[in-house]
């Protein structure tokens, strides 16, 4: 099988270097197109990619093309592909945003599964949601599936409307996870801990706090009541939060690129 990835950014590359060693790929290379210089000649020094700076000498005989560019690039490059695609090759959009709709009519094209891919990618721990149009084969949606799930896990979801939803949730979601992990070192450094200190603090709560919730089958509420005991230190924190509004203003932050993601799918 022969699969391409159009775009060699974050996201692209990442998925490339998942995918690369995939048993799908039996005896070909996985493909790299890309348009900038330096990019290209880094990309051809590793011995696992067969990399393009023209769409003509690989779009046309991929069976599979991952579509890994910014969504502000994708009407560019729909024209450059339109003329090179065929009716059976299977389109993988890693762009937000973009409708299945949209890249079948701005391709020609029948057979498009589009995916919410997040950043823990990068490190073999990402989750990507995916849907599919209705040309699109099980044994298709299968083989997709395992590619996905070389940078980690993925989830089946039957509407688009959820893939909008994962952007609110885990598409958009490490960048919450930051914000608060920043807030709590801030908070460790007016402390008076180092920054080497505040940082193991805060990482290594957050790695227990997931490898706790992970390995068991207890409910984040019911952790809390775990360990904030009345009166005492944890419940104070819990009780500000919750004077505060935190828990309402997360879901509007989560509801809020949910909406964006609907707004950019409507453009």
């Amino acid at each position: 099988m022969k699969v391409l990835v159009i775009g060699a950014g974050n996201m692209g590359l990442t998925y490339s270097e998942g995918m690369a060693n995939s048993p799908l790929l039996s005896k070909h290379k996985l493909r790299i197109f890309d348009t900038d210089p330096k990019k290209i000649e880094t990309l051809r020094q590793d011995e696992r990619f067969d990399v393009f700076d023209n769409l003509d000498d690989c779009l046309p005989k991929a069976d599979i093309v991952f579509i890994a560019v910014k969504p502000y690039h994708s009407d560019g490059l729909f024209e450059t592909m339109k003329p090179m695609l065929n009716k059976e090759q299977l389109i993988v959009s890693l762009m937000a945003g973009v409708t299945i709709d949209t890249i079948k009519d701005k391709l020609n094209a029948l057979k498009v599964i589009r995916t919410m891919p997040n950043l823990p990618a990068q490190v073999g721990k990402g989750v990507t949601s995916y849907t599919e149009s209705k040309e699109v084969s099980k044994v298709e949606l299968i083989m997709v599936r395992n590619l996905l799930d070389t940078t980690g896990t993925s989830i089946h979801v039957e509407t688009e409307n959820f893939i909008d939803a994962s952007t609110g949730i885990s598409g958009s979601g490490p960048a919450y996870v930051f914000y608060f992990m920043q807030s709590m070192l801030e908070a460790a450094l007016k402390m008076g801990f180092s920054d080497y200190d505040s940082k193991v603090l805060v990482s290594s709560t957050f790695e227990g706090a997931i490898t706790l919730f992970n390995e068991n089958n207890i409910s984040p509420k019911s952790w809390i009541d775990k360990v904030a005991s009345k009166g005492g230190t944890t419940q104070a924190a819990i009780d500000s939060m919750e004077d505060n509004n935190v828990k309402e203003l997360i879901q509007e932050a989560a509801y809020a690129a949910f909406d964006r993601a609907v707004e950019l799918g409507k453009k």
